[in-house]
């Protein structure tokens, strides 16, 4: 599908590729994989046509569509499910042109969205949407309504939606919640074409991947499989270059001896000459150079505290207006409690993350916790809120104002910030830098609860396998909110679900909630308004006999009914209309072109099952409204 022969990449003063080949088969699903910074993000610009190298290194077939989620949607007045209709562009236009197409294009125009299957299209968005966290009504609303988070799931869905030929997607989970992360590794599954996916996301590699594409020492490797048989490939492989090193060392060794011994020796000078010349062609093996990733410094509590560190009786807690976020918690959290954090985004678990950090007050109920209990807060707009400006070593001075110069510089160094590191600016650091400095900032002064919110989205695969071992010898309690699978499968010995206005324990695992997900997204797209109900019924309690009462009478209302059947009349209009057009069409094709009439044929079929379609709706509208006049 795609090939890369002999590509050398040089820019902005560094080396990124040199003579770097590889063929990717067709229908692969690929994990790019290198470390921060190595170059992943700018093979993707080469591919797109964004960079360009010296020649025509990189080819795929001349038909073959590319498509790639590179920025946000733009904030227009577009709905969501029609901004992503438009993504398929050939129905897009073939749509288009039925409103001023001549009538001699027409069966044509008609017999490819038939091919192409135009009408399934709708389904189709709105399910990819659901999975991505839109429900049915958002589906409706602009685009200008949303956040960026959001219009980047927007692209997304897209992307997914477009279905190119090639795929090419850069950390798609960084801005999706684990529902979100959990329905795209699924979907990735079934995609298909061939996908590229640049992702540190454990899980969804080992998922997802058929193959694993490593960008390392300027060059790339293709290995097959997922990412656990990749890292057992490759130590495999290093295994077997340190011992042919060994052997190599050996016979080197040997050689040399021999030339020592013997080269002043004339009735030896031919051979010590000989073995001398082997020992100046000897190439040396090249051997796997492992790049050292700095730990993370998680100080445990010096001193435990006494039993439960957090207890909260019947409490609600939200902000200062409008009812509350979170009603009627009733938890218990101890020292050595590993909480995962479950939920959607928008249920919750921010606001539960503020009210456990002290950052919100419960407006009822008791929220019990020890005075001396210190608390660690890492969220994922801490990045974002950084000063530019600012650099390392002017932050540590303010955490630290009464320690010497050398304890701060020491201190960033064991953040993994070495010295030339410590006075550049924010803006000029990665984002995994960023994110380690920050993580192990809120851990400093050794926290009795550690609350983590997507503490992983910018640290690559080392980087979160060092995060994964400081949270092992940390000591105190826990709360882990991430769409990392592995991180939560590894971290959190507990579950606790923010669902429906509250946050419960929940009882499975996370192969449990990833299929109760999984489940949850097929079933919003088969029953929406089924599973609306049951949330609005399980989000407000019936308060009154009253309220059941009118709970029963509830409906579509008389004017909606009469609406649903005049529209019902003017669809079942057009389209007999339409087949008239189509029968003229076909009268005419059979005299001047007898090759149309394939297309007129499975056009006219397709009109007459809309047609039954829009008279079975007219006949349920009208008893509707029968029922509810009567």
């Amino acid at each position: 599908m795609l090939q890369i022969t002999d590509l050398t990449f040089n820019a902005w003063g560094r080396k990124f590729l040199v003579d770097a080949s590889v063929s990717l088969p067709p229908g692969a699903k690929v994990g790019l994989v290198g470390r921060n910074g190595i170059g992943k993000s700018t093979l993707f610009k080469l591919i797109l046509g964004e960079l360009h190298a010296a020649g025509d290194e990189i080819s795929l077939p001349k038909t073959a569509r590319i498509g790639s989620v590179d920025q946000e949607h733009p904030a227009t007045p577009v709905s969501v499910i029609d901004t992503i209709l438009e993504a398929d562009v050939e129905r897009h236009t073939l749509l288009g042109r039925l409103e001023t197409a001549p009538p001699e294009e027409m069966g044509e125009i008609w017999a490819r969205l038939i091919e192409i299957d135009a009408d399934a299209a709708p389904a189709r968005a709105a399910e990819i949407l659901v999975g991505l966290g839109f429900d049915q009504e958002n589906q409706a609303r602009p685009m200008s309504e949303f956040s960026g988070g959001w219009r980047m799931r927007v692209a997304l869905a897209a992307a997914l939606f477009a279905e190119p030929d090639m795929l090419l997607l850069d950390e798609p989970t960084n801005y999706l919640d684990l529902e979100g992360a959990l329905w795209l590794e699924a979907r990735l599954k079934k995609y298909p074409h061939t996908a590229l996916i640049i992702s540190h996301d454990r899980e969804m590699l080992n998922e997802v991947c058929t193959h694993i594409l490593h960008l390392a020492n300027h060059t790339l490797t293709l290995y097959t499989g997922n990412y656990d048989a990749f890292e057992k490939a490759r130590a495999e492989k290093a295994r077997l270059q340190l011992s042919a090193k060994a052997k190599q060392d050996a016979e080197r060794a040997h050689l040399q001896s021999f030339v020592d011994r013997f080269k002043a020796k004339a009735s030896k000078a031919a051979q010590a000459q000989s073995r001398m010349k082997r020992l100046e062609k000897m190439q040396p093996v090249a051997t796997t150079i492992e790049e050292r990733v700095a730990p993370f410094t998680l100080p445990s509590p010096p001193r435990p505290l006494a039993p439960p560190l957090i207890r909260l009786e019947r409490a609600n807690v939200g902000y200062d207006t409008g009812k509350p976020i979170l009603r009627n918690l009733n938890l218990r959290m101890d020292l050595d409690d590993r909480i995962g954090l479950l939920g959607v985004n928008g249920a919750g678990k921010s606001t539960f993350a503020k009210m456990i950090a002290g950052a919100l007050n419960v407006s009822e109920g008791e929220l019990h916790r020890d005075k001396k209990m210190r608390v660690g807060w890492f969220h994922q707009h801490q990045i974002e809120a950084m000063d530019p400006t600012d650099t390392p070593l002017e932050i540590i001075r303010r955490a630290m104002p009464d320690a010497p110069e050398s304890a701060r510089r020491s201190k960033l160094a064991q953040f993994g910030l070495g010295y030339e590191k410590q006075e550049t600016t924010v803006d000029s650091l990665s984002g995994g830098e960023r994110a380690r400095l920050l993580l192990n900032m809120v851990a400093m002064d050794a926290p009795h609860v550690l609350i983590l919110d997507e503490p992983t989205n910018h640290l690559d695969i080392d980087s979160r396998r060092a995060l994964l071992d400081a949270l092992n010898d940390y000591t105190g309690a826990v709360i882990l909110i991430t769409h990392d699978r592995s991180l939560m499968e590894m971290v959190a010995d507990r579950l606790w679900l923010a669902a429906d206005g509250t946050v419960k324990p929940y009882d499975g695992d996370m192969e449990d909630y990833a299929k109760f997900v999984l489940d949850r997204a097929k079933a919003a797209i088969s029953k929406p308004s089924q599973i609306k109900k049951e949330e609005a019924a399980a989000a407000a309690p019936v308060q009154n006999n009253k309220n059941r009462k009118n709970d029963k009478k509830s409906g579509p209302s008389p004017s909606t009914l009469r609406h649903a059947v005049k529209k019902a009349e003017e669809n079942m209009t057009r389209l007999t209309a339409e087949i008239s057009r189509i029968d003229d069409d076909m009268a005419t094709a059979s005299v001047n072109n007898p090759k149309a009439l394939e297309g007129l044929t499975r056009a006219r079929a397709k009109t007459e099952a809309d047609l039954a379609t829009a008279e079975a709706a007219w006949v349920a509208a009208e008893e509707a409204l029968a029922e509810v006049a009567g």
